[in-house]
């Protein structure tokens, strides 16, 4: 039996590696075309070679550039004849406390990770509705759990998740699906990142109970988000327990789960900002010249 992607057109952005590029992968292997924006050029066409230029197009966009998606999709539209999925996927993060972290290091995240979702659903929405599509944004478990240090992560993945919700009640009467994927922690380049330039961040990771300490590897999140996106899932998790924190998340606001980690996250909120300090920035050093 084929997959009901065979033939499809998929837009992702922040596509030229990590999560982006994965998924991409996993929908090629389904019989999808794939549109792949990203500010990289290097790492975009490392993957487009890799899938294979009849299968996938490579464009330079920055999604914080509404205009410049705009063209990204029509070119997109002219090469492929249109899109049948879009996938809300570049974000960033950012380092230390609200105290401490650099203002244009949280202003550049919020303007990547929530205007960067609009501007790319804004400009996609016109081909998706007239395919009867689907909206794949991607959030985080971070849109349940919050974490010192990450205040605007958690802002920008709670927002995006709002945002999904909102648009899905749109455009249900239009025959387009819309979704929103949670993931723990994703062995990606921004992981990687934060875990060489924030030795407080690998310690912490270590100290968190069961599977909050894990990370999942790429490919599991690839299949994760291609199978979400052929069944075209209100909801996509990876791993699948992420999906319980949903339900949680009244507890977890209590505070409670804080007590369970103590002098120890008092410490850690700490040592990351001692650590970002000495950095000298408040982000990983692959944006440290702003998108």
């Amino acid at each position: 039996m084929g997959s009901n992607l065979s033939g499809k057109v998929v837009l992702i952005t922040g596509g030229g590696n990590g999560v982006g590029a994965e998924t991409a992968l996993q929908v090629v292997k389904r019989g999808a075309r794939v549109i792949l924006t990203d500010i990289d050029r290097n790492a975009l066409d490392e993957t487009v070679d890799q899938l294979g230029v009849g299968h996938a197009l490579g464009i330079v966009a920055d999604v914080t550039d509404l205009p410049a998606m705009e063209a990204a999709v029509a070119q997109g539209v002219e090469r492929f004849g249109g899109l049948d999925v879009v996938v809300a996927n570049a974000g960033i993060a950012s380092y230390g406390s609200v105290l401490h972290v650099e203002p244009e290091a949280f202003h550049r995240l919020i303007d990547v990770n929530v205007n960067g979702v609009f501007h790319t659903v804004r400009a996609a929405l016109p081909s998706i509705i007239d395919r009867r599509g689907y909206v794949l944004v991607v959030s985080s478990m971070a849109a349940f759990v919050t974490a010192p240090s990450l205040a605007a992560y958690c802002t920008s993945k709670s927002g995006v998740e709002s945002f999904a919700g909102a648009l899905r009640q749109e455009v249900a009467h239009l025959g387009v699906d819309v979704g929103s994927a949670h993931m723990s922690w994703i062995d990606t380049p921004m992981v990687r990142d934060a875990q060489s330039d924030l030795p407080a961040f690998r310690e912490m990771l270590a100290h968190l109970p069961g599977p909050l300490s894990h990370v999942t590897t790429i490919d599991k999140c690839g299949v994760a988000f291609a199978k979400g996106i052929e069944q075209r899932r209100r909801r996509v998790y990876c791993p699948e327990w992420v999906g319980v924190l949903r339900f949680a998340k009244p507890f977890l606001d209590t505070g409670l789960a804080a007590l369970l980690t103590g002098k120890q996250m008092a410490e850690t909120i700490v040592a990351v900002d001692q650590q970002v300090a000495r950095l000298g920035r408040s982000v990983s050093s692959r944006f440290d010249d702003s998108r």
